[in-house]
């Protein structure tokens, strides 16, 4: 019995892990979970898994939901996420909150040795550095929930990292792969969170429309494998069937396909080295499918995933910063207050105004990342 601590279950990928939580109630205890501010999913989560720990964003729900739980610990706050990420009876820490909020629990968990299933780009991009020497120190294995992630981990076991040649990370292109950058100038939120194959939190979908999430997935490889960003490649790929490849000295090429369902990574890492049956999985029929494309990155076009590859050859604060606008500039477009184009363009003010720190410490980090955000606020006012 693997017995989990979940940070964000009820965005996207937290929803998707308590479905595979609760068809294998077998193999998986969920025994902490944090939920932010979704009272009504949590007390579904608390009914079906009857976790021991709960956090909330807010101290008043925490006192609401102890009334009508007595028999379960409530806590809130950001205390409350370290709380549920080093919950003593959990081996293993699922990492779905957004943005860089589960840096600090995440790093607690990994002080305590606990198996780190990561689905949070964020905690990698501004702080890969810390996070990674200290899962060596601690001897905590990290494990990708990333669909590309999970991909190319899956196509390198068995193999010798020395023989690598290039890693891919094959992406869909967004909403708007086949809009012009003329064409993106008036287009609204709505277009924005209509992802042509996958379905995720609107944040996330965003930044797989400007491709800001494939220029983190590239630094979050950076920092898992160990890859030079020159060895890192993006290949567009429509259908999202191919998740990943690795490509070898010899030439083969190495790549892990499926239908796009996030549960199969989620699974992965949970069940890791073992795999399990995916309930509800959609077997893929390539004969059905019948063709697979391909296209070159214009990085022209794709404006943000080159400011994400500047950021991480400059490495430092700059990834903080990088990501930092990106997330203040992202809320401001799903709130109306800039346009969709504007939001790259905010990025490349940050990073071209940032004075980089290499190798910083986690309180430098967090405050750049607080800096940085109430500036793309100020720029926009």
């Amino acid at each position: 019995m693997k017995k989990i601590s979940l940070l964000g279950a009820t965005g996207s990928i937290g929803l998707q892990t308590i479905d595979i939580l609760k068809a294998h109630k077998e193999v998986f205890q969920l025994v902490a979970v944090s939920s932010g501010k979704n009272i009504e999913t949590t007390r579904l989560i608390i009914d079906e898994l009857q976790p021991e720990l709960v956090s909330v964003q807010l101290e008043t729900d925490a006192l609401a939901l102890s009334k009508d739980y007595p028999h379960i610990a409530f806590t809130f706050g950001e205390k409350g996420l370290v709380e549920v990420a080093t919950h003593p009876d959990s081996t293993v820490l699922v990492n779905a909150v957004l943005g860089s909020v589960g840096l600090e629990s995440t790093l607690a968990a990994i002080r305590m040795g606990k198996t780190i299933a990561i689905a949070n780009k964020e905690t990698l991009v501004t702080a890969g550095h810390l996070v990674m020497a200290e899962a060596r120190k601690y001897n905590a294995p990290i494990l990708p929930v990333d669909s590309e992630h999970s991909a190319l981990f899956q196509s390198m076991n068995g193999e010798n990292p020395k023989n690598i040649e290039r890693l891919i990370l094959t992406a869909s292109g967004g909403s708007f792969r086949d809009k012009t950058r003329d064409e993106l100038r008036h287009v609204t939120v709505k277009d924005a969170l209509n992802h042509p194959n996958w379905s995720m939190g609107a944040k996330i979908t965003i930044d797989s429309a400007t491709m800001m999430n494939k220029g983190l997935e590239v630094i979050e490889a950076h920092v898992l494998f160990n890859m030079p960003y020159d060895k890192v490649d993006v290949l567009l790929h429509r259908e999202s069937i191919i998740h990943s490849l690795v490509e070898y000295h010899d030439t083969s090429v190495i790549a892990q396909l499926g239908t796009p369902d996030m549960r199969v990574p989620i699974q992965y890492a949970l069940s890791y080295p073992d795999r399990l049956p995916l309930v509800g999985g959609q077997r893929l029929n390539l004969a059905q499918i019948g063709q697979l494309h391909f296209k070159e990155v214009d990085f022209d076009r794709f404006r943000a995933l080159k400011l994400a590859y500047d950021a991480g050859r400059a490495g430092g604060t700059m990834l903080t910063a990088m990501n930092a606008a990106n997330e203040a500039a992202v809320a401001l477009f799903l709130q109306e207050q800039i346009t969709f184009l504007q939001i790259e363009e905010l990025i490349e003010r940050v990073m071209h105004a940032h004075h980089n720190i290499l190798l910083p410490d986690l309180e430098t980090i967090l405050h750049v990342d607080s800096e940085t955000r109430k500036t793309v606020v100020d720029m926009v006012k």
